[in-house]
């Protein structure tokens, strides 16, 4: 199975880091460098559901 973690564009790990970071504090998820193994299955998705509500308003924003 390929790793699906792979970024396509290895120089965009530190914005990918920063925005993570950004979405974790918009939802009061306190995120800290490096691991985070101990943050609860809902405070994880809720910063995954942050980054892509944004991601997906970004492209609604950019097709208008």
């Amino acid at each position: 199975m390929a790793n699906s973690n792979k970024l396509v564009v290895p120089q965009a790990r530190e914005a990918l880091n920063k925005f993570k970071m950004e979405s974790a504090n918009e939802v009061g998820v306190n995120l800290k460098q490096g691991y985070n193994g101990d943050l609860t299955s809902k405070q994880a998705g809720s910063v995954g559901g942050q980054m892509v509500k944004k991601m997906i308003e970004a492209y609604e924003n950019s097709i208008k």
